[in-house]
């Protein structure tokens, strides 16, 4: 057995290992473990950049955070708790902690990228998700009932966006009923109702008869309300100032 190659090799690492655990017991023990093994450093980078980029995460708030929640050294540091703490920032959508060799912390954070306002109250990010942040920057609107319907109004957002291209028209406001109806304000100020059902053939329609038909019915200003929630055409309400002195509406219809 003392002849065993492999043998003599397994019971020189056991001792190497038992040795090794001694002298971390020894150090703790006597010198006290947050001594042992101190953090030097904590990094803080972006999520897919080596340097620190961030528009609305500020250095006091990343301070407070390190000061209050890096606690232990190296080893006892509460990796979870520190992702925690930065998670609970407003703009901070993700966060990843980890121990890197020697001594030091790295921390990456993700910041939301905001895409529009929902409603009055909060923010929707560039993934759909809604959060609680309040901002002054002109964004479109996003509505509706639930929060859970952030992400279906952005993909309909930015698909809606794609096929009024051609017009030089974007979506200034977009709500989503309780009913599931589609209603869009444009930058140019009309409102397009789409309705519930067959809403990218609607919008299509609109696009389509825009540059020959209802881009002659305002020479002024754009058009109020265009209803397309007809099967073969659309009904136009025009600006306040267009409408005659006698009369509420003037109402065109195209087949």
């Amino acid at each position: 057995m003392w002849d065993s190659h492999r043998f003599l090799s397994f019971v020189s690492n056991m001792l190497f290992l038992m040795t090794a655990v001694a002298v971390v017991f020894f150090l703790v023990q006597h010198y006290g473990l947050p001594r042992f093994l101190p953090l030097k450093t904590v990094y803080i980078q972006g999520m897919e950049a080596d340097r620190v980029e961030f528009k609305h995460i500020n250095r006091e708030q990343i301070k407070k955070i390190v000061q209050h929640h890096v606690q232990g050294n190296f080893l006892s540091v509460d990796l979870v708790a520190v992702r925690d703490a930065f998670i609970g920032l407003p703009w901070v959508r993700d966060a990843r902690v980890e121990r890197t060799w020697p001594l030091a912390l790295n921390i990456r954070l993700e910041e939301h990228q905001a895409l529009a306002h929902w409603g009055s109250h909060a923010l929707v990010n560039t993934y759909g998700e809604v959060f609680r942040v309040v901002s002054n920057e002109k964004m479109p609107v996003f509505t509706a009932p639930m929060e859970a319907n952030s992400q279906e109004i952005t993909r309909r957002y930015r698909h809606f966006n794609k096929v009024l291209a051609p017009l030089h028209q974007s979506i200034a406001e977009i709500n989503l009923s309780s009913r599931h109806a589609w209603r869009l304000q444009l930058n140019t100020g009309t409102v397009l109702e789409l309705g519930r059902h067959d809403v990218d053939k609607r919008l299509m329609r609109y696009v389509s008869v825009y540059n020959h038909s209802i881009a002659h019915l305002s020479q002024d200003k754009p058009l109020a309300y265009v209803d397309l929630r007809y099967t073969n055409g659309f009904a136009v309400y025009m600006p306040e100032a267009e409408k005659p002195l006698k009369g509420k509406n003037i109402l065109k219809k195209e087949t």
